[in-house]
């Protein structure tokens, strides 16, 4: 069955969910009305997708045609104002998966059940600006949410406790932005490492209860202004950080021992009508780490990646942007010099530039090089719509494909993994209510997952399609 045969299967249903979700919506229906106060906050949202993928790539999925899966994600978000700018909140995520046909479920997917975050926050006047600090469970999105993101596609949202201290000056201070974070990675459970029986338990949508502990640490401090004055250029503006992540084993989980520095800094201008957008991103990345959680000795770590957009806005009936990108990430030049070259693109998100994950997710910002072209069209206030193409190389040839499983320690598979299109369209179909998305993947397989080489594990599948449709409700 192909997936857009597969996919048809489902929009009945989703119609249906839409008109459903439309009714109490159109209505002006939110749970905020029905509280009615101004000192309690509660939002909820709720999001089906189906999507299925033929001729999947990864090894471990060798000699399937194809793998579909029903996945759900609720979310419900509570916040209390209290005296002075303070106030409390708390989140409860729960990500279920249904169907699973021939799907290699992980954290990824299922996380049921889980309160995703819990803290404490402060708002207010400080020094000219406007302070938010938060302490306790958060989820965060720092810069371009290349290293650090709240996860908007994925089913399951990364989470941190901790300290955010975010803080941003007016005009008068250029736009000014400091921000400092301390916190540890909340780890998804069941772990893979501590239960033989983890896929099952994903698959039946079992109940663990995430865990955070000193052994792994994340940290660090940004800051970004208006560069107006700098370049005379108008709404330009620039970027600096530095993050630190420090893992090490537990008595429950083994890790790849990251103890990495990862600094950057990124330039850019939005896109306006009528004006060249563009960015520019660099981040380099020292320190040591292992090979894979599996192995015990640790190498130095060196990698770097840089990310360049150009666009341009069009004036004319449908807006459309026309965008040329391009993305490298270094890989490991050799697994047996004592040296890692592989980016690690710690907690970011990649859908927004590597096409969707779920599963499919077929290109992470790692070991790779890719030049693409990317058109944004919004035919209605209603309706939003892109197309884009991209191609992918290997940075390093005997380094594996990230995300794939796909490895060929030799080399003598090439280095063009394949080229990709894709489009999505969007429909809001009640504005901040009710959102009808689809969108589809093509792969056109390169020389890297075609040759029959003898020391690559490719499953040789050819060209992969992949397609998903989703309504998402807000309440």
């Amino acid at each position: 069955m192909s997936p857009v045969s597969a996919g048809l299967r489902l929009l009945p249903f989703l119609v249906l969910s839409s008109l459903l979700g439309a009714m109490p919506a159109a209505a002006g229906w939110k749970l905020d009305d029905v509280i009615g106060s101004d000192t309690i906050s509660l939002t909820l949202e709720h999001r089906t997708r189906y999507e299925g993928l033929s001729d999947p790539f990864r090894p471990a999925n060798n000699g399937k045609e194809f793998t579909d899966l029903i996945s759900l994600r609720t979310l419900l978000h509570g916040r209390v104002k209290l005296p002075l700018g303070f106030s409390v909140g708390a989140e409860l995520q729960d990500s279920r998966t249904f169907l699973d046909n021939d799907v290699l479920l992980n954290s990824t997917h299922v996380n049921p059940a889980e309160l995703l975050q819990a803290y404490v926050r402060y708002d207010g006047d400080v020094e000219g600006g406007q302070l938010r600090a938060r302490a306790g469970r958060i989820t965060m999105d720092v810069g371009s949410r290349r290293l650090v993101a709240r996860n908007r596609y994925r089913n399951t949202i990364n989470g941190f406790t901790g300290i955010d201290l975010d803080w941003k000056g007016g005009e008068d201070r250029d736009g000014l932005n400091l921000r400092a974070l301390f916190t540890l990675p909340v780890q998804r459970e069941p772990n893979p490492q501590g239960a033989a029986n983890v896929r099952r338990r994903r698959g039946d949508n079992d109940v663990v209860f995430d865990t955070e502990d000193f052994d792994n640490l994340f940290w660090g401090v940004f800051a970004a202004r208006d560069l107006d004055r700098v370049f005379g250029l108008e709404d330009v503006r620039g970027e600096v950080y530095l993050f630190g992540l420090h893992e090490s084993d537990s008595p429950s989980r083994r890790t790849r021992n990251r103890n990495l520095y990862t600094p950057g800094f990124r330039i850019f201008r939005k896109p306006a009508k009528e004006v060249v957008d563009f960015q520019f991103e660099a981040v380099l990345q020292v320190g040591q780490s292992r090979v894979n959680a599996t192995t015990t000795s640790e190498t130095d770590h060196t990698a770097f990646f840089a990310h360049g957009t150009v666009g341009y806005s069009f004036d004319v009936p449908t807006a459309p942007r026309l965008a040329f990108q391009f993305d490298y990430a270094s890989g490991d030049s050799s697994p047996n010099d004592g040296n890692t070259e592989r980016f690690d693109t710690l907690f970011g998100a990649r859908r927004f530039e590597f096409g969707p994950t779920g599963i499919y997710g077929a290109f992470a910002r790692a070991n790779l090089i890719s030049p693409g072209l990317r058109l944004q069209v919004k035919p209605t206030e209603e309706v939003k719509a892109f197309a884009a193409v991209r191609t992918f190389w290997l940075a390093s040839k005997s380094d594996s494909w990230a995300g794939s499983g796909v490895s060929d320690p030799l080399g003598d598979s090439g280095d063009h993994l394949g080229t990709q299109i894709e489009w999505r369209v969007r429909w809001s179909a009640v504005p901040d209510a009710v959102m009808i998305e689809a969108g589809y993947a093509h792969l056109f397989a390169g020389e890297y997952i075609d040759t029959n080489s003898a020391s690559s594990n490719s499953n040789r599948e050819g060209d992969s399609d992949y397609f998903y449709t989703q309504a998402k409700f807000n309440f």
